[in-house]
């Protein structure tokens, strides 16, 4: 064992294991060892396994086959759309959908499993009895009645940054691969993705627009031999028998494809001039020869039909065709 442990052992700082102890009286509360029978057997075998785990909520869930989904803190409105079809056709199969609690993907990420139905696991980069961002108090909630929050470290410890990339390893062991939906270059995900290859998982990859930053860590995974993926059956044929969900799916029907009335044919023009990045007002009234109000009058229309969104520098973002 390293010193520092040896000498922590030495001279136990009881006031902290006091605290864990009474963390543990709680309903739902849990302390998984190594050799329990309830600790995630893929967990188990990644190097630097965690010696126990504190966990809220079920743990048959940490024994199920799961699917890491991870991406930007800052993602587009297409992009957390995404992780948010994905992650609800799968976890309506069975599968367990597992990621960290973050702004962004994450959240889209647990949101969609909980909306489906399913189940969904969020590993923390604080102890349980935190929640880092506090503003995913009702999230973390909801996550512990319908799947599991994770963590191996003691209670008291608060959100330190060295703490959060040290997770990743949690994220990306727990689960049978990796999809990243949004990532930049320099990304937290991309360090998953590479724990991930490391630990012998599969690593899937949503391409995007050449145009659109976070899509570049995307390409740079696919260039380097992640699976390229359109659907959420691009997944479950990769996994194959390892997953073993209900593939009952609705035929020819993928997360980016939901039944709708169709659009007029002035709004269908409009969603392609969009393109796949996004697009100011002025830029759109030059391809389709519209006048600034007549467009916008559009735009605030397939907003509240869900085929576009407003994001930040007054540009727009295309969510799915017409």
């Amino acid at each position: 064992m390293p010193a520092a442990a040896l000498d922590y052992l030495r001279a136990p700082n009881w006031q902290r294991v006091e605290q864990d102890l009474a963390w543990l009286e709680r309903p739902g509360n849990h302390l998984l060892s190594l050799d329990d029978p309830r600790y995630p057997p893929l967990l188990r075998q990644i190097p630097q396994a965690p010696a126990a785990l504190f966990v809220h909520g079920e743990t048959d869930c940490l024994r199920m086959p799961q699917l890491a989904v991870v991406g930007a803190r800052n993602p587009t409105p297409a992009g957390q759309e995404t992780a948010r079809q994905f992650a609800d056709y799968l976890a309506r199969g069975g599968m367990v959908i597992t990621s960290g609690l973050a702004l962004g993907i994450d959240a889209a990420a647990h949101q969609g499993a909980l909306a489906g139905g399913g189940r969904t696991i969020a590993v923390m980069g604080t102890s349980l009895d935190q929640v880092y961002p506090a503003k995913h108090r009702d999230l973390a909630r909801a996550i512990a009645e319908q799947g599991a929050l994770v963590s191996e470290l003691p209670t008291g410890t608060p959100a330190l940054a060295e703490n959060f990339p040290r997770r990743n390893r949690l994220i990306s062991g727990l689960a049978l691969g990796v999809l990243v939906v949004e990532a930049a270059l320099q990304s937290g995900s991309l360090i998953t993705a590479r724990l991930a290859l490391d630990q012998g998982r599969e690593v899937f990859a949503i391409p995007g627009s050449i145009h659109n930053p976070l899509a570049k860590g995307c390409h740079a995974l696919i260039r380097q031999g992640a699976k390229l993926v359109e659907t959420a059956n691009d997944i479950l044929e990769e996994l194959g028998a390892l997953a073993a969900v209900n593939r009952e799916q609705p035929p020819g029907l993928t997360v980016a494809d939901k039944p709708t009335e169709p659009l007029d044919a002035d709004y269908r023009q409009l969603l392609i001039a969009m393109g796949e990045a996004p697009v100011g007002v002025d830029i759109l009234v030059e391809r389709c020869g519209l006048t600034a109000e007549v467009v916008s009058s559009m735009l605030l229309i397939l907003e509240l039909e869900g085929y576009a969104a407003a994001v930040p520098g007054g540009l727009y973002c295309r969510l799915r065709p017409g």
